[in-house]
C-alpha cells in the first residue's frame, strides 16, 4: 500500500532539494510498501551522497507492483547506471523512455515530469540524440502541473536556444527569472538561471564584470547545500568563474578557484568537465610564463582525457558486442524458420499477392481520401474556435474598459456633487442675498457679505484644481510615477496596522506620462483590494526598470485566495487590470496561498 500524495510530496522534496521534508516523509512509514520505501530511500541517498547503500527491489516482486512504481523503479535504475558507469548512454535512455510509458499510461504528470526532465539533461549531453530534444520539450510542456515546472520548462527551452544560436538571451533569462517566487524552494531555479546568465554575458556578449557577478551568485546559492545532486552544477559555476577571471588575465585568482572546483566529487558521466578545467589552469599558467606548471596541467588534463576515452570505448564495445551477438542468434533462428516454410509459401504467395494488393491498394487509396476530409473539416473547426475565442476576449476587454470609464465619470460625478456642489450652493444663496437687498440701506455687513461670497469662490476654484489632479491619478508634472507611488503608500499606511514599503531600481527618469498615470491606476487599486479583502498588516512593492521592462511585484501577507478563480468584485477588479495590462502587452501573474498571503507579479515594456 502507498499514497500518491505522499509520492508527489516525496518528488516535490527532491526537485526543490528539500532534505527535512523528504527525512519525514520516509520517517513517518506513510508508505507502507516495502519495494517503494527501498526505491525512495535510494533517490535521497543518491541526492545526500551520490552512492546508496540500499538494493533496488527484485525484478520478480516489481513486476507485480503498480505501474507507478514500476516507473519510479525504472527511473531509479537508471539513474544508479548514471552515478556508477561511463557510455551506457544508450541503456539509460532506454530505461527512461520505459518509465516514461508506465508514467504516461497512469497520467502521473508528477513522475512523467521527473523522468522527462531526466531525459532532456541526458540528451543535451549526447550530440547524437539532440535532434529528439524539441518533441521531449513538448512532451513536458504537456505535463506541467505547478508554476515550479513551468519555469523549469522555460528555461530548459532557452538553454536549448542558447545552444543552438549565437544570440544573446540575457533578457529572456532575466525575464524568466523575475517571475521565480521568493521562496527557499526555488533557489535551484535562481542558481541555475544566474550560471545561463553569465554564460551569455561571457560567451556572447563578452561583458566579463556582468559573467562573474551572476556566476559568483549561482556559487552562493550552491554552497547553502551540501548535495551530491547539485555538486556538478557547482562545479560548472566555479568553473566558468574561473573561465572568466582567465579570460580578465587575472590568472592567479582564476587558478585557485579552478583548483578548489577539481575538489568536487562528481558524477562518473560528469567527470568529463574536469578536463576542461584542468586545461584552463595550464592556460593560466602559461599566462604566468610558469611554463613547467603549464606543461603538467596538460599532462594531467591529456591523462584523464584518455582514460575516460577508454573507459567509454571500452563499455561501449562490451555492449555492441552482446547487441550484436543477440542480433546474430536471432538472424539465425529467423533464417531456418524462413527456409522450412518457403517453399510452402512460394505457389500461395505468388497467387495471393496480386489479389492482396489490389484490395490494399483501394483500402489505402479510400483510408487517405478519408483521412484528408476529417483533417480539413478538424481545421475549419479549429479555425472558428479561434476567431470565436478573439472575439469573445476582444468584447471581455472593450467591457472591462467601459467598466472602468464608467466608474470613472462615477467617482469624478461623486467628487463634483460632495466637494463642489455645497460650496456653489453657498455661494449662490450669498449672490441673491446681495442682489434682493443691494439698494436696501438698511442691511448692514454688505462688504463682509462680499468678502465671503469671494472666500468661497476662491475656495470652489481651489476644489475644482484638486479634483483635476487627482483626475491625473496623482502623477503630478513636478512629481512622477515613483514620488506618486511613495506618497499613496505614506497615506495608506496605517501604523502597526498596516505597513506599506517601495522598493525601486533603475527608475531615475520619467515614463511617458499617459503609461505613469496607467501603472499608477493599478498600483493604487491592488493596495486598496489589499486593504478590503486581505487582511493584510504588511504590502511590499517592487518597481525595476530593466532593458525597457518594467517589472512590478506586489505582495501582502494577508489571507490570500484561490488564484484559479479570479474575485469580480464592483470597480476596476483584477480581472479589468489583467485587460489593462493586455492592453499594454505586458503580462500580468498571481500566486496566491490560502493563510499565506498573495503574490502579484506585472510586466510591461516601456
Amino acid at each position: 500500500m502507498y499514497s500518491q500524495n505522499s509520492i508527489n510530496d516525496f518528488l516535490y522534496g527532491l526537485k526543490t532539494l528539500d532534505k527535512a521534508r523528504l527525512s519525514i516523509i520516509l520517517s513517518e512509514k506513510k508508505i507502507k510498501d516495502p519495494s517503494l520505501q527501498k526505491i525512495l530511500k535510494i533517490q535521497l541517498e543518491l541526492l545526500e551522497k551520490g552512492e546508496t547503500d540500499t538494493s533496488l527491489p527484485k525484478h520478480d516482486i516489481i513486476e507485480k507492483a503498480s505501474s507507478d512504481i514500476r516507473a519510479l523503479f525504472l527511473m531509479s535504475e537508471a539513474d544508479l547506471l548514471r552515478h556508477q558507469l561511463i557510455g551506457q548512454d544508450s541503456i539509460i535512455f532506454n530505461k527512461y523512455k520505459k518509465a516514461l510509458v508506465l508514467s504516461s499510461s497512469k497520467k502521473n504528470k508528477t513522475i512523467t515530469c521527473e523522468i522527462l526532465k531526466r531525459i532532456l539533461v541526458l540528451i543535451s549531453q549526447n550530440e547524437h540524440l539532440i535532434y529528439l530534444y524539441p518533441s521531449f520539450l513538448k512532451t513536458y510542456n504537456d505535463n506541467i502541473y505547478d508554476k515550479f515546472e513551468r519555469i523549469n520548462y522555460i528555461f530548459l527551452k532557452l538553454n536549448y536556444q542558447f545552444h543552438n544560436s549565437t544570440k544573446s538571451l540575457v533578457y529572456n533569462y532575466k525575464q524568466n527569472l523575475n517571475s521565480i517566487p521568493r521562496k527557499k524552494s526555488y533557489d535551484i531555479l535562481r542558481a541555475r538561471h544566474y550560471r545561463m546568465i553569465g554564460m551569455n554575458f561571457d560567451i556572447i556578449e563578452k561583458k566579463y564584470d556582468s559573467a562573474y557577478f551572476n556566476h559568483q551568485k549561482s556559487v552562493e546559492i550552491y554552497n547553502k547545500y551540501d548535495f551530491f545532486l547539485t555538486n556538478d552544477e557547482s562545479f560548472s559555476s566555479k568553473t566558468n568563474l574561473g573561465i572568466v577571471l582567465n579570460q580578465e588575465k587575472k590568472y592567479e585568482i582564476s587558478s585557485k578557484i579552478l583548483k578548489e572546483a577539481l575538489k568536487t566529487k562528481l558524477r562518473k558521466d560528469k567527470l568529463y568537465n574536469k578536463v576542461l578545467t584542468f586545461k584552463w589552469i595550464s592556460n593560466n599558467f602559461e599566462g604566468l610564463q610558469k611554463y613547467d606548471s603549464a606543461l603538467f596541467y596538460l599532462k594531467k588534463r591529456n591523462t584523464l582525457n584518455d582514460s575516460l576515452s577508454y573507459l567509454t570505448n571500452s563499455e561501449n564495445i562490451s555492449y555492441t558486442q552482446t547487441k550484436f551477438e543477440t542480433a546474430e542468434k536471432e538472424k539465425q533462428i529467423l533464417l531456418e524458420q524462413q527456409k522450412k516454410k518457403r517453399n510452402q509459401n512460394i505457389a500461395i504467395g505468388l497467387g495471393g499477392s496480386l489479389f492482396l494488393g489490389s484490395i490494399i491498394t483501394v483500402l489505402i487509396y479510400r483510408n487517405t481520401k478519408r483521412k484528408q476530409h476529417i483533417a480539413e473539416q478538424e481545421r475549419e473547426i479549429e479555425i472558428q474556435k479561434t476567431e470565436k475565442l478573439l472575439k469573445e476576449q476582444e468584447l471581455s476587454a472593450i467591457d472591462a474598459m467601459i467598466s472602468g470609464q464608467e466608474k470613472e465619470r462615477q467617482r469624478l460625478a461623486n467628487d463634483l456633487h460632495d466637494n463642489l456642489g455645497s460650496t456653489l450652493a453657498t455661494v449662490k444663496l450669498h449672490f441673491d442675498h446681495l442682489k434682493n437687498n443691494r439698494d436696501n440701506p438698511k442691511v448692514e455687513n454688505i462688504e463682509e457679505l462680499y468678502s465671503k461670497t469671494n472666500s468661497l469662490l476662491d475656495e470652489a476654484y481651489q476644489k475644482v484644481r484638486t479634483i483635476a489632479h487627482e483626475k491625473n491619478s496623482g502623477v503630478m508634472a513636478k512629481q512622477g510615477l515613483l514620488p506618486a507611488i511613495k506618497n499613496l503608500a505614506k497615506k495608506a499606511s496605517n501604523g502597526n496596522e498596516l505597513k506599506i514599503e517601495i522598493q525601486d531600481y533603475g527608475l531615475d527618469e520619467r515614463l511617458d506620462n499617459t503609461l505613469e498615470i496607467s501603472i499608477f491606476r493599478i498600483i493604487q487599486e491592488l493596495i486598496t483590494n489589499t486593504i478590503k479583502h486581505a487582511n493584510a498588516s504588511e504590502i511590499h512593492i517592487s518597481l525595476t526598470n530593466h532593458d525597457s521592462l518594467l517589472n512590478i511585484i506586489v505582495e501582502d501577507n494577508g489571507k490570500g485566495f484561490n488564484a484559479k478563480i479570479l474575485p469580480e468584485k464592483d470597480g476596476m477588479g483584477l480581472k479589468s487590470i489583467e485587460k489593462r495590462i493586455e492592453h499594454m502587452e505586458g503580462t500580468f501573474e498571481i500566486d496566491s496561498t490560502i493563510d499565506k498571503g498573495t503574490n502579484i507579479i506585472i510586466n510591461i515594456p516601456i
